[in-house]
């Protein structure tokens, strides 16, 4: 299975970046950054600099096509920054349009916010964006992990750092089984 990391060129979360990462590449898939920019990727532990991370794509150059499904890892940056980047975006909204499984935690669902991928769908998050989730459609829950499949493809979403072993169980599981119909 082949799985996007969208992210920022500054501002992601790495613990949300790198243990779903790791638990993709257990299960024996790969993973791929891609951001808006060609370069490195500047991760934060909350609003302090951490390590950085190789672009493997931009945004503007790849599609839901080239993958299995697609991590959108938190910061309040990040997913900040990503809302303003008509390619990303895009290729947010692509995968939802191609059925392909997504996972989303913490702050990462202003990008579908913007994107336009929530209505009808049910899905966790900071407790911060509820409004921002309710108001563009969407049902907010609190939950560890939710796993919705009432719409054209899977969201798994989950509410912070404390809740990555589930998420990332889930994730896999998902990703897993969008590979295995294809």
């Amino acid at each position: 299975m082949r799985i996007a990391f969208l992210v920022a060129p500054e501002g992601v979360e790495q613990v949300e970046l790198t243990e779903p990462w790791a638990a993709v590449e257990k299960a024996g898939g790969q993973a791929q950054l891609v951001s808006t920019a060609p370069g490195s990727a500047q991760g934060f532990h909350h609003l302090d600099k951490a390590d950085t991370f190789p672009v493997d794509l931009t945004a503007g150059e790849t599609s839901a096509a080239d993958f299995d499904g697609l991590v959108l890892p938190g910061g309040v940056a990040n997913p900040d920054f990503l809302r303003t980047d008509e390619a990303a975006v895009a290729l947010v909204r692509s995968f939802f349009t191609a059925g392909k499984p997504v996972a989303v935690i913490c702050h990462g669902p202003w990008t579908l916010v913007e994107a336009g991928v929530l209505p009808g769908r049910t899905l966790t998050s900071w407790p911060s964006l509820k409004t921002d989730i309710r108001n563009a459609g969407g049902s907010w829950v609190d939950e560890e992990v939710m796993v919705c499949t009432s719409g054209p493809n899977t969201l798994i979403s989950s509410r912070k750092p404390d809740d990555l072993e589930a998420f990332c169980a889930a994730a896999v599981r998902e990703f897993g089984a969008q590979r295995d119909r294809a």
